[in-house]
């Protein structure tokens, strides 16, 4: 083919129909994070970015019209509510700002509340709601076909806390609407977290594009690990035995079904914070700091220690906007202990549209109020902790309870709750463990290596971001390429989302 004939695609073996659909909303495969195609989209964005890191404005609206590009491969036009959010919210705060009667600030804040929270009932609670109702009035109800956009209890969290930091008088309203919208539509943080506040951010947006070698050191470990949560250990001990006795626990016995709830827990947590570390990551390459969003919560010897380890943005977001507005600890104990149950259950409300996550919720509160009724009357100062074998029979009990809790949370009904918990009580037969080791040896292998290496102590995640900064390109290079190599063997046939994506 000489220069002066057209270009054929058939030459290269390339469809462009095929290649145009790549980048197309797609509902069966959304962009996520380990997918191949992000890879080199992100690669692409990545130069970029770089030629534009001294154009500060431009690098901002290059970055704002990526990320509302990736929101549409996650939920395609419904991108549009992202924009009705950011639009919203950054007009409530500067009417805000301009008035200083009381009255018109709670008026405002009141209508950024009803904005928010009016798509997150209008999308995610509807049905819900609808059949609660019929429930009660012995009425029918047809559930309405209604989707739910991703991550939009992520943005409106997060555009909630700026607004209501703005009301508080915490921070000063920005001035220019593209910040605002580079700040809730970040696309690292967009669909699934962490949930950015508006004062840890906002002073970053403008700030001199500078990476050094500790953070983009410590991004690509980030990155690496959290891969290797998800699309390692998450995706495979789930498409393999997890979901396998989910969906019909019945069918097995106790002691497959209880090691089935272990494996949940491991899966939840590597997939949610396997996310939460590239998201941490990718931002750090890209010169901005995000909060730390677990830590080892398994390690917990309380449940109050595990809601300090575990989705620290969003418990700290319930702390701060919730439970403090309901008063806190300010009313007496009997209030403190309720304020902490009705925190909780509209936490596990947050979480999703069922029965499930509300029960999930409510036993997560009535925990917490019994462990702070505990603390109280046994004198034990705030931020106490056990030590020696009472902390490891802490710990025990505490990851016990959670998983308990995560059956609850992981099924959609009651019947398949019970049924898994009347497996394991009545019919147990751990006489089958030596054959169900044997029958799934990799899936116990990973999850062994799991628990293991999130039982290590931090110092030997300190070292490893040290040794992995100290290596050259070429060294980082090999690392995540050996990952991929090990993602491709073991990956399944379809994109397994994150868990989180549907809240």
């Amino acid at each position: 083919m000489t220069t002066d004939e057209p270009m054929n695609w058939s030459d290269w073996n390339i469809d462009p129909a095929r290649l145009a659909q790549a980048f197309v909303y797609d509902p069966q495969a959304p962009l996520i994070f380990s997918s191949g195609l992000f890879v080199w989209l992100f690669a692409a964005f990545a130069v970029a970015y770089v030629c534009l890191r001294r154009r500060t404005t431009a690098r901002l609206l290059f970055v704002t019209v990526f990320s509302y590009y990736f929101y549409y491969k996650s939920s395609g036009v419904y991108f549009f509510l992202l924009a009705l959010v950011t639009v919203s919210d950054f007009c409530i705060a500067r009417l805000m700002n301009r008035t200083q009667r009381r009255g018109r600030r709670k008026a405002c804040v009141a209508l950024s509340l009803a904005v928010n929270l009016g798509l997150l009932a209008y999308f995610k609670y509807t049905n819900f709601l609808g059949e609660a109702w019929a429930a009660l009035t012995g009425d029918s109800f047809a559930p309405l076909d209604i989707f739910l956009p991703v991550g939009i209890s992520f943005f409106t969290f997060q555009s909630l806390s700026y607004t209501i930091d703005v009301y508080r008088r915490e921070i000063t309203p920005l001035t220019n609407l593209l910040d605002y919208a580079f700040y809730v539509s970040f696309f690292p943080q967009l669909v699934a977290g962490p949930i950015v506040r508006a004062r840890d951010f906002l002073p970053q947006i403008r700030r001199p594009l500078c990476v050094t070698p500790a953070m983009s050191g410590r991004g690509v470990f980030l990155i690496l690990s959290g891969l290797f949560k998800k699309a390692v250990v998450s995706d495979y001990i789930s498409v393999n035995f997890v979901e396998r006795v989910f969906d019909n626990p019945a069918l097995y016995s106790g002691v497959e079904n209880l090691l089935g709830v272990y494996g949940y827990a491991l899966q939840i947590y590597c997939d949610f914070s396997g996310y939460s570390d590239m998201a941490i990551g990718l931002a750090l390459l890209l010169g901005y700091h995000f909060n730390l969003n677990f830590r080892s919560p398994y390690q917990s010897a309380s449940v109050t220690e595990f809601w300090h380890r575990w989705h620290i943005s969003l418990s700290s977001w319930l702390r701060d906007y919730l439970y403090i507005s309901l008063g806190g600890n300010r009313k007496g104990r009997a209030r403190q202990y309720l304020n902490l149950i009705v925190t909780m259950f509209l936490g596990g409300l947050w979480h999703g549209a069922s029965w499930n996550f509300v029960l999930w919720g409510m036993l997560h509160g009535v925990a917490l109020a019994l462990h702070k009724a505990w603390m109280q009357l046994t004198g034990r100062p705030k931020g106490w902790q056990s030590t020696g074998v009472r902390r490891v029979l802490g710990v025990v009990v505490t990851f016990h309870f959670v998983c308990f809790c995560w059956i609850f949370f992981r099924h959609a009904d009651f019947a398949s709750a019970l049924a898994m918990l009347r497996q394991i009580v009545t019919a147990f037969h751990p006489e089958l463990l030596p054959q169900l080791l044997a029958g799934y040896p990799a899936v116990f292998l990973l999850m062994a290596l799991g628990f293991v290496l999130h039982f290590l102590p931090d110092r030997w995640e300190q070292v490893a971001v040290k040794t992995t900064t100290a290596l050259p390109l070429v060294g980082k290079a090999a690392l995540l390429v050996l990952l991929v190599y090990v993602v491709v063997q073991m990956k399944s046939a379809d994109i397994q989302p994150f868990i989180y994506f549907q809240f």
